[in-house]
């Protein structure tokens, strides 16, 4: 790959410890993104909620990733500290700007949009969407030093997928935020590049099914009656699929890719199923809903 002469950006396959913040770093994709790229030559910062998560990252001794407490994008008073620790651990090792923010933190449950917790809701519409813009908007002056970019970790298509809602409707927000973005950078050429993800083989999975049986026993019986034959449908739907998830660290992979190209592509598509479901968003929207009206 051709590299760009720059005082502070790099094109090319040698990252020369340029810095990344990547969110949502305690397990699954976030960990193996920042694990993969501090490996790579990248320092990462890699963000976490609680203090037991830096102990568990500190474990790995690896010197380029640096756990990063606390950030949670619920909390926005958080994140002004977190600049000026990145600001601060960037300048020891002589850099000024921030190479890329890789928005990944935000879980998802399964429920009916009729039987949604509503806080929880609200937790993961702050988590994934208003928590994102604010680490956006404080740390652009860093992106633009390093004419660096901002990487999304969403689902592979716009589609509306029934039961997932509080998972997809995030998705749906940040395609038109990453895509708002794109057109407002394009003076300082930042690009806004998707990672659309399919079925990654992490512990969210049993985590959420977990979470869905919970949810069975304090739902309304009448109400959740209405929904049994169908979630149950889900879960035996889901475990199938849970056999066919591609490992996180083939993120991770394509992450790095995307970070490293000279002309990155606006989205990227990797692991089980992506592919098809992408298919699936170019269809007519009454064809669409009409194969995800099977589903229930």
């Amino acid at each position: 790959m051709a590299f760009r002469s720059s005082k502070n950006s790099f094109y090319g396959s040698n990252p020369n410890r340029e810095g990344v913040l990547v969110t949502g770093c305690s397990s699954g994709i976030g960990r193996a993104i920042a694990v993969h790229l501090a490996k790579k030559g990248f320092t990462v910062f890699a963000t976490v909620r609680k203090e037991a998560d830096v102990e568990s990252l500190h474990n790995l001794n690896e010197p380029n990733l640096i756990p990063t407490h606390p950030l949670d994008l619920t909390k926005l008073e958080h994140i002004p500290n977190v600049v000026e620790a990145v600001k601060r651990e960037l300048s020891l090792r002589g850099k000024e700007g921030l190479y890329a923010i890789i928005n990944n933190a935000g879980g998802g449950f399964i429920a009916p949009l009729e039987l949604m917790d509503l806080e929880k809701f609200r937790i993961e519409l702050e988590a994934r969407i208003l928590g994102p813009v604010a680490l956006a908007q404080a740390f652009l002056p860093m992106i633009r030093k390093s004419e660096g970019r901002i990487l999304w970790i969403v689902t592979p298509a716009l589609i509306p997928i029934p039961y997932v809602s509080s998972i997809h409707v995030c998705d749906f927000a940040i395609n038109c935020i990453a895509r708002a973005l794109q057109i407002e950078l394009k003076p300082w050429k930042i690009p806004n590049i998707l990672i659309r993800c399919g079925g990654v083989k992490t512990a969210a999975p049993a985590r959420t099914g977990q979470e869905l049986e919970e949810s069975f026993k304090q739902w309304k019986r009448e109400r959740f009656e209405l929904y049994d034959q169908a979630l149950h449908k889900l879960q035996e739907d889901l475990a199938k699929f849970d056999l066919k998830r591609t490992n996180p660290e083939k993120v991770a992979e394509v992450v790095f890719k995307a970070l490293c190209a000279k002309k990155p592509k606006r989205r990227y598509m990797v692991a089980h199923m992506a592919r098809a479901a992408n298919f699936l968003e170019h269809l007519p929207q009454s064809v669409v809903d009409s194969i995800m009206a099977r589903r229930v």
